[in-house]
């Protein structure tokens, strides 16, 4: 069963200002869980912030009716960091009118370019590895061509952004996800106890170990909006699962003196006259 968010859309204007939307996934139980093969971080929340959204420029006098813009409309980490240790592919869903309007991304950067005329809604399905969740994300965003101000002609050098802000929170993820993304910088993860130790772990198999799925040196970076929020955010985020890390220490500690045997208590004494 999918998870649906409905985007925030945000104008292009240098930076962007929106209350984050958090979505909650969770990994449905399975044989593997049950069995102790795939054991899971109890009390912990990982949180991925990412953001999607498009950019679209116009192509200029020259170019014909039908293919005025150029697009592309993209998930991306908040950060510009690569994604590819969480997410598996990504689905996006065109306008029927397009040659094949099903595109699946399996690597990233997680992204596609097309040209058209047309505005339409384009549906983003994001998949994740087997060890993270096995609900896929279904979000919805509005291609923006034209800019709202039309009371001249159009730019052919700035293009038209609209992008969305989201934090994806997994609660009690998997120990082989928690392993993977413990150092990874587009990934909030909690600091774990002292002496709190994972599995050692094998990559996945397209989590881009040439690093080529960030997009920090993407041809379009310059464009990407600055969500003003997103630095407070993520440390907010980054002290609730201190928060959670800490309970884990004290339940576990308290677990550890429900397990011991309690003192006798003092008999209690009475004095014969």
């Amino acid at each position: 069963m999918p998870h649906t968010a409905i985007e925030a859309q945000v104008e292009d204007g240098g930076s962007a200002s929106k209350p984050q939307r958090i979505i909650k996934l969770s990994k449905t139980t399975d044989d593997s869980d049950k069995k102790g093969t795939n054991k899971r971080v109890k009390d912990i929340e990982i949180c991925v912030p990412i953001v999607y959204g498009t950019i679209a420029f116009y192509l200029g006098r020259k170019a014909s009716e039908s293919q005025s813009h150029k697009w592309t409309v993209y998930v991306r980490g908040a950060t510009n960091e690569d994604l590819g240790a969480v997410i598996k592919h990504v689905v996006f869903q065109l306008h029927p009118s397009f040659n094949n309007p099903t595109r699946i991304v399996e690597a990233p950067p997680f992204e596609l370019s097309e040209c058209g005329w047309g505005e339409f809604e384009i549906g983003i399905s994001i998949f994740f590895h087997s060890d993270v969740c096995d609900k896929h994300l279904d979000l919805y965003h509005m291609l923006k061509l034209y800019p709202e101000d039309e009371s001249g002609p159009q730019s052919t050098k700035k293009p038209v952004v609209m992008e969305s802000y989201n934090e994806i929170v997994f609660p009690d993820p998997s120990e082989c996800f928690f392993a993977r993304v413990q150092n990874h910088p587009a990934v909030v993860v909690p600091r774990m106890p002292a002496g709190f130790s994972l599995p050692v772990l094998a990559p996945v198999e397209n989590t881009n170990e040439k690093g080529r799925g960030d997009t920090k040196d993407h041809p379009l970076s310059q464009w990407f909006l600055n969500f003003s929020e997103a630095d407070e955010l993520l440390k907010l985020a980054s002290a609730r699962q201190q928060v959670q890390a800490h309970i884990v220490k004290l339940r576990r500690e308290l677990s550890v003196i429900d397990g011991m045997p309690q003192p006798l208590k003092p008999a209690s004494s009475y004095e014969c006259t």
